[in-house]
Formats: C-alpha cells, structure tokens, sequence
C-alpha cells in the first residue's frame, strides 16, 4: 500500500513514520511536512509544503491511506484562533484533497473527549473535527482517541511530565483507568491496523479500543 502522511514530526507522527517504514505492507510513505524529518529510507519521500497554502498546491494527495496526526498545543500556537489552523483547518483541507483524488482510507489522530458539542475549547475543536471528517468522500474513516500520550517529546511539557507518572500509579483505580497513559508507539500501531482492518464506513476506537486494535 502507499500512505500518506502528515504530522510526522510531532510524538505519535514519529513513532507512526517508523512504524510504517518497518511494514512490509507498505511500499511508499510520501510525508508532508513543514519542516524535514531527517530520517532516510528508500520507501520515504518528503515533499516541504505550506500547509495555509495547500488547497492551492500541486501536491498529489492520491494513495491508499492518509494517515493524520497534525496538532499542536495552545501554549505553542500561542492563541485558539492559531491553534484551531493548524489542529483543525490544516487536517481537514488535507483530508478533503485527499478525499478529492481517490485516497480510499483516512486514519486521524484525535483525542479522549473529543466532542463536538463541549463547551471545553480543545475537546470541541478535536470534536468538530471528527465529525467534519466523517462527511468527506473516504471509503472508510478510522478515528483514534487515546489519553494522555507517553513517549519522548521535542518539547517539554510540564503537565504530562507531572501527571503521567501520578496516572500510571493509578490506573488500577476504575473511574481513572479510561484515562491512563498510552505510549506512543501503540497509537501508532493501532494507527496502521486500523487502516488495514477498517470494514466500517466510520469507527472512532476509545482508550480500550485503541489498546486492543494495537495488539
């Protein structure tokens, strides 16, 4: 199969880019990207793109897959109007291109409580956003919704440094447990075996269920 990719520089991007070069199932990875990635293989092409001019572009969006892991956080977009262009306007007019000249599968990172109608700016921003990729022209769309992600970051986060170890701790605990941390790498599996076993038009996979389509 052939994939496309964006996002690949973020936590989840990178460890989706590995994992998808060690898969005999795909043939070519082409991975959009604002900035290059610095790995080398001979399945991977990176095309530098504008991502606020890419409805514009040249760009050929047509493979087996997109693979969507584009995003960002409010204190590095500095602003929400900032944040909702790149988690939201970058992901959806890709998407929609994608969409447009015959990519047959969409897999889009999301987030746990996404929703469409919360009165939380994050959650309803990735809400809207899975709800506006149900409407494109995909054979099937997988969304993945995992917790709080666990992996080596370029940036430091504060927040997840603190409380990842506190909810690894007490994971045991029931009402806790749905929002234990994931590790990077098994979003990225479940990523890949998604786009491989998805028989459904439209599947959003929880905390549970992304640990299980992992295995």
């Amino acid at each position: 199969m052939k994939a496309i990719l964006i996002g690949a520089t973020g936590l989840i991007g990178r460890a989706l880019l590995h994992e998808l070069l060690q898969d005999d199932a795909y043939s070519e990875i082409k991975v959009l990207t604002r900035r290059a990635t610095g790995v080398e293989h001979a399945k991977l092409t990176e095309e530098l793109i504008n991502f606020y001019q890419i409805k514009s572009s040249i760009i050929v969006l047509k493979a087996d897959v997109l693979f969507s892991t584009l995003g960002t956080t409010i204190k590095t977009a500095g602003t929400k109007e900032r944040q909702w262009e790149i988690d939201f306007d970058m992901q959806f007019n890709t998407a929609e291109l994608a969409s447009k000249a015959r990519t047959k599968k969409l897999v889009l990172l999301s987030s746990a409580g996404a929703n469409s109608k919360s009165n939380v700016f994050y959650s309803r921003m990735k809400g809207e956003l899975d709800e506006a990729a149900k409407a494109l022209d995909f054979k099937h769309v997988s969304i993945i919704r995992p917790s709080m992600l666990a992996g080596k970051r370029e940036e430091f986060r504060w927040v997840e440094k603190i409380f990842t170890p506190i909810m690894y701790a007490f994971s045991w605990v029931p009402g806790i447990r749905k929002y234990r941390p994931i590790k990077d790498v098994i979003v990225a599996k479940a990523m890949i075996n998604a786009s491989k076993g998805q028989e459904k038009k439209y599947a959003i996979y929880e905390l549970q269920g992304v640990f299980d389509l992992a295995k």
